[in-house]
């Protein structure tokens, strides 16, 4: 309900610069520093912030071009890549915001180091962490679960206001080793180079919180407005402060000091014994704050999405009183109290890191996604530009192999299984289809338009076939889809038109969507590049002449017509021939298949006859074969040449096969090239109809003024072989 909705941009801005601004400044920078060096860590913080900012932008991008609601991240990145993977991400979102509330309790800790060390004096005895961390976290889950999100924000006033004054005190701070002079900004060091990525895992956690005020989505007026512009000075606010601290500590402290002492900015501020740990417990306890208010918010927006298996646990976490999730946040208290009694957590703080990269990875990478695929529907009011989206995308991926290539893989591992086991549970739920769909289109088009310019250009000379075929019998035979499909499947591209005779009308257009449905089911496991689809026209010769006159689907013009005809009965054959002279105006290949019932076997030979006048055919037969013997269905099968010649020609024609073979570096033995001489009174369809009677496909030759004088008949007489493959070039092709 809008009255739910109390936050403005202040509680965005607090909660991500106090969690910055957090555990790892206060006991972890001063090593830093002391290790690399002041331009070792400044290298640090821009190598973070190259994730950090981008990631930034993205979120206040994206948070500006649709609503908003609960759940921050994971509704952004739900919403983008779909239910199933939002979950994912999401649920392991989730844990890293619950355990890192642990995290942030047990640092908590180390700023009451003078009661553990005075105990130990005064008792012998070593008081265990648990004695303050426990009851800091009985604290936090009175103050969710009964007093909700409201009263956390107030007293992250309070957090921020002492966070601030200690940070002030400390640069108002001066030490005898500063005042030496010894250390100026001309002689700043970069040192161990070869410890950077071991000393960046320890601290490149404390940049990760930029986007924890995100989690406050659902009770934001305006999360248009106060995402963007509460994150955005959060994640630059505290990178500036990164900078000025490491610069303090560099000239402030010996680098022997840094390293000895965790809380070496308590020896450069101001009252720093008192101030130092009091600003260590305000940014930890804050940051605790921020994660026990976010995570409840993030898991009651899984449970309203059904992520759980369990309806009854859907119902259960998406439970909510007075706006607040109380179930959620109780069982983000039993997590986080689970990992305060372990009392330590380092190595499960680096597995929760790469799931914040995950996070901000995929945050980056739907940017980007929406930048490229250029959808109308994308109209954020706050831009950033698709190159720091990608950045921030490829910086991530590579950070998380540079920290821990373990621990990397094992988070990948699990978000596999997480998204395997929640598609098989959520079949129903769309993935991330239409953010793809939109890239995959713009890619395409640009793709498109780049080939058709070089095309123009003259720049490919290389031939490739792209073949358009035009039939009215898809129901009744398959033979040229198939032969479509070991054309097209790895060197090519095809369409193939299913012909509706009959003029456009409603009745017939209703009859194409029924038909191309039809067609689909029925050959959706062809293993090829097939583009199916229908083409209603009054005649056979009106559709050749509406199909030759397409743009080629693959951005490649088509240059081959594949036509065919029954080889039994002739059905079809006279309307092929009489097409033939308007092919051969728009100058394409063709193709034409006299298709038999045999039905054809893969495991035989594939063979191609070369006849006299087939001077531009020849080369064009032998790479159709070539690319037809690359379909999976032909892998045990081989090409066999044959070529019919005059008697005192065998030895020139073997040799000129053999050099073309050799040249064009086709996979064709030797022993199948096969020479016959022509005999007087044995035509070379006889010939033919004893050679090729147990081949799998024959292919043949044949030239535009033979098919004018013999009509049909010049396609009849080969009852003995299976389908035959009738190919006509329009010009010689280059094998080499």
């Amino acid at each position: 309900m809008e009255t739910n909705k109390k936050f403005g941009t202040a509680p965005v801005f607090f909660t991500a610069i106090s969690t910055i601004l957090g555990a790892i400044l206060f006991l972890r920078f001063g090593y830093a520093v002391g290790t690399l060096g002041f331009w070792g860590v400044i290298s640090i913080i821009i190598l973070g912030h190259l994730v950090t900012i981008p990631t930034a932008l993205a979120i206040s991008e994206l948070a500006t071009n649709k609503r908003v609601e609960g759940g921050g991240e994971y509704f952004i990145i739900s919403r983008s890549f779909g239910l199933n993977i939002g979950s994912t991400i999401g649920i392991t979102l989730f844990m890293s915001q619950a355990i890192s509330v642990a995290f942030y309790v047990i640092a908590f800790t180390e700023s009451f180091e003078f009661l553990f060390n005075w105990v130990a004096s005064q008792f012998d005895f070593t008081l265990p962490r648990q004695a303050i961390s426990l009851p800091a976290m009985v604290l936090l889950a009175f103050i969710i679960l009964k007093k909700g999100a409201n009263m956390g924000v107030k007293l992250l006033y309070l957090v921020v206001a002492i966070l601030f004054i200690s940070l002030t005190m400390f640069f108002l701070g001066k030490t005898g080793y500063a005042a030496e002079g010894s250390v100026g900004f001309s002689n700043l060091e970069f040192r161990n180079s070869s410890d950077f990525f071991i000393v960046f895992a320890i601290v490149f956690p404390a940049f990760t919180g930029m986007t924890a005020g995100v989690g406050l989505s659902g009770d934001l007026k305006n999360p248009a407005k106060s995402i963007p512009y509460g994150t955005i000075l959060g994640t630059v606010s505290g990178m500036i402060l990164y900078v000025l601290i490491a610069y303090k500590i560099a000239i402030s402290a010996s680098p022997g000091d840094m390293l000895e002492n965790q809380l070496i900015m308590a020896n450069i501020a101001i009252a720093g014994v008192v101030i130092i740990p009091l600003g260590l417990a305000a940014s930890t306890i804050s940051s605790a704050l921020g994660s026990i208010m976010v995570a409840p918010r993030t898991l009651h927006a899984l449970s309203k999405d059904g992520t759980f298996p369990l309806a009854k646990i859907n119902r259960w976490l998406s439970f909510e009183k007075k706006g607040e999730p109380v179930n959620a946040s109780m069982v983000t208290v039993i997590i986080a109290f689970a990992f305060v009694a372990l009392g330590d957590i380092n190595a499960v703080a680096e597995i929760i890191s790469m799931f914040f990269m995950v996070t901000y990875g995929a945050i980056c990478l739907i940017s980007f996604l929406n930048h490229f695929g250029a959808s109308p529907s994308y109209r954020p009011t706050f831009k950033s530009r698709w190159f720091i989206s990608l950045t921030g995308f490829v910086v991530s991926v590579w950070v998380m192999f540079k920290i821990n290539t373990s621990y990397a893989m094992l988070a990948f591992v699990i978000m596999l299984l997480l998204y395997i086991y929640i598609s098989y549970k959520n079949k129903d739920r769309k993935g991330f289809q239409a953010i793809f769909a939109n890239s995959i289109y713009q890619l395409n088009r640009n793709l498109h338009t780049y080939v058709k310019k070089q095309q123009q250009k003259g720049k490919y000379s290389e031939w490739r076939p792209s073949a358009i075929c035009i039939s009215q019998y898809t129901f009744e035979r398959n033979q040229v889809l198939q032969l479509l499909s070991w054309i097209s499947y790895k060197y090519g591209f095809g369409t193939y038109l299913h012909l509706i005779e009959g003029y456009y009308s409603k009745a017939t257009k209703t009859k194409a969507d029924t038909d191309i449905n039809k067609i689909t089911q029925m050959y959706k496991g062809l293993n090829s590049s097939i583009f199916i689809d229908t083409i209603i026209s009054p005649s056979y010769t009106s559709a050749i002449a509406q199909a030759i006159q397409l743009p080629g689907i693959s951005g490649m013009e088509n240059n081959m017509v594949l036509l065919d005809f029954d080889k039994k009965t002739g059905q079809n054959l006279d309307k092929v021939v009489d097409n033939l002279a308007l092919i051969h105006a728009g100058n394409f290949d063709i193709c034409i298949l006299g298709s038999s019932e045999q039905v054809s076997d893969f495991k035989k030979e594939i063979h191609v006859w070369i006849r006299a006048g087939d001077y531009e055919n020849g080369n064009l037969m032998i790479l159709l074969s070539f690319i037809i013997l690359g379909h999976p269905d032909w892998h045990r099968s081989t090409i066999k040449i044959f070529n019919i010649c005059d008697p005192n020609q065998e030895k020139e024609a073997k040799a000129e096969l053999e050099e073309m073979v050799l040249t064009g570096r086709l996979p064709i033995n030797a022993n199948n090239i096969i020479i016959i001489p022509r005999q007087e009174n044995i035509s070379s369809k006889k010939i033919i109809n004893e050679h090729s009677v147990t081949a799998g496909l024959t292919i043949v030759g044949f030239r535009e003024e033979m098919v004018k004088r013999k009509k049909e008949e010049y396609f009849l007489g080969y009852d003995n072989i299976g389908s035959i493959l009738f190919v006509n070039s329009l010009d010689r092709k280059d094998l080499s």
